[in-house]
């Protein structure tokens, strides 16, 4: 699956927290983000499905889109791409950068130890 285009993840965003929709559901879920017209949002769309980003329904008069990937996958895709092109594929490069391009509070920091323990735990029962 090729990557996203920043317009291309606003399209995949509403079909992650909507669910199946259709072109104008989509335009209208994004005319407060992006000021782009209909036909617009319908050819982004369709080069999507062209690509392999979403699957369409063509079977009543209005298509249905969807999206073909959960979210975390694409998300894992999108980090694993960004952690091996910038930062030579090292995680704590990346997870180093991530925490001090932000201020994180004590109850995110703590979040994340957790997650990094329970992981390990997950690593270590392989």
């Amino acid at each position: 699956m090729r990557r996203p285009t920043d317009s291309e993840l606003l399209i995949l965003r509403v079909l992650w927290d909507n669910g199946p929709c259709t072109v104008r559901d989509v335009h209208e879920a994004l005319v407060d983000v992006q000021s782009t017209g209909y036909t617009t949002t319908l050819k982004l769309m369709q080069i999507m499905a062209e690509k392999g980003l979403v699957t369409r329904d063509d079977s009543a008069r209005t298509h249905v889109y969807a999206a073909r990937l959960p979210r975390e996958a694409v998300q894992r895709q999108m980090v694993s791409d960004l952690m091996d092109r910038v930062f030579g594929g090292s995680a704590s490069a990346l997870v180093l950068q991530a925490l001090n391009s932000k201020a994180t509070s004590p109850e995110e920091l703590r979040e994340i130890r957790r997650l990094i323990d329970q992981f390990g735990q997950k690593k270590g029962a392989r």
